[in-house]
């Protein structure tokens, strides 16, 4: 008889580790055992010297196996984050079998800030990742080397895969279930984890009209207000310069040092925010979204689309519409000059 081999999945957890991220993992892993007929994954939590760890919540977990005797072949190895991320980056003995062990896996995954302890281990130079977005600077900061991008939800960079916080941490391994076993296993899974049903990776983690605190500088932040609040109107940098009562340079600045963007890229990321709810909320048509949120013609709004979120209206109403009244994406593209925003 013929045994199935395992895909062997190794979670490697330390002090201080963030609970949800490990349960997120192990536990959409285990679901895709108990659903399939040949249970596809052997999931191990590895720790220094495999001793419990104590997570951020005060409760302890024991480990099943050492982190340094910990040996291949690894399919995915995955570091997950926590509170413990900066001293976990800074164990050199630690990353050293991070190391080692990325160097015989197939697949190289982090949650959260355990991109920290993977760009310790030189593996981030030169690659696209993300981490949770208030971590994103600092990362950035600490290692030049590696280019962050705070939007996304996950990121693959070759056989490298990083993903944002918290639950984030199970939007990665569904996408790494529907990789290995098609989108039916990964669909089925959500549902039974009563989960968002295969969100993108290059969803935004947070909106940025709720996610992050408001700016410190008064003139950023009456800025932000105007445009948030007059998103159809002429929102050039000249224009909103003369709003605020400073030069273009200066608001340049200013958005820069406190926002990390322009004001240009701002107001394109607050339109394309905005098109994205009403795209999933209402039934309005394409053009009259367009219209409402400040784009020139539906075109300039699909190229914006294809830009921020990697995807068209038309796709990206078709996959996350939560309005009843919102119709499937043919039926309105049917009356806009948009066929080709289906292909």
């Amino acid at each position: 008889m013929t045994t199935t081999v395992r895909h062997r999945v190794v979670v490697v957890a330390y002090d201080d580790v963030e609970l949800v991220e490990v349960a997120c993992v192990t536990s959409a892993f285990d679901g895709a055992n108990r659903l399939h007929a040949s249970p596809p994954y052997e999931v191990r939590l590895v720790t220094p010297q495999g001793r419990p760890v104590r997570c951020s919540s005060g409760l302890v977990l024991g480990a099943q196996a050492a982190l340094e005797r910990t040996r291949g072949p690894v399919d995915t190895l995955l570091v997950v984050g926590g509170p413990g991320h900066a001293a976990a980056a800074q164990n050199t003995r630690l990353v050293e079998h991070v190391r080692r062990l990325a160097g015989i896996s197939h697949r190289v995954a982090s949650v959260c800030t355990g991109a920290s302890v993977l760009a310790a281990t030189g593996l981030l130079d030169g690659r696209r990742v993300t981490t949770h977005w208030a971590y994103a600077r600092n990362l950035a900061q600490r290692h030049p080397a590696v280019h962050v991008d705070a939007a996304p939800l996950y990121l693959r960079d070759e056989h490298v895969c990083t993903s944002a916080g918290v639950t984030g941490a199970l939007d990665l391994t569904l996408a790494f279930i529907e990789e290995d076993h098609g989108p039916a296993l990964a669909r089925m899974l959500a549902r039974m984890m009563v989960t968002y049903l295969q969100r993108p990776g290059n969803q935004a983690q947070i909106s940025m009209f709720v996610g992050a605190p408001a700016p410190e500088d008064g003139t950023v932040q009456r800025t932000v207000e105007h445009i948030t609040g007059h998103l159809d109107g002429d929102l050039s940098t000249t224009t909103l310069a003369t709003y605020a009562g400073v030069s273009g340079r200066h608001l340049a600045r200013l958005f820069l040092d406190h926002l990390g963007q322009t004001p240009a890229q701002f107001v394109r990321t607050a339109r394309a925010e905005a098109a994205s709810h009403l795209l999933v909320s209402t039934a309005l048509p394409l053009a009259s979204i367009a219209r409402r949120c400040g784009f020139s013609s539906a075109e300039t709004m699909r190229q914006l689309f294809l830009q921020h979120y990697g995807t068209t209206p038309s796709q990206h109403r078709t996959v996350h519409s939560t309005s009843r009244n919102a119709p499937t994406a043919g039926r309105h593209d049917q009356a806009q000059p948009l066929e080709s925003d289906m292909t």
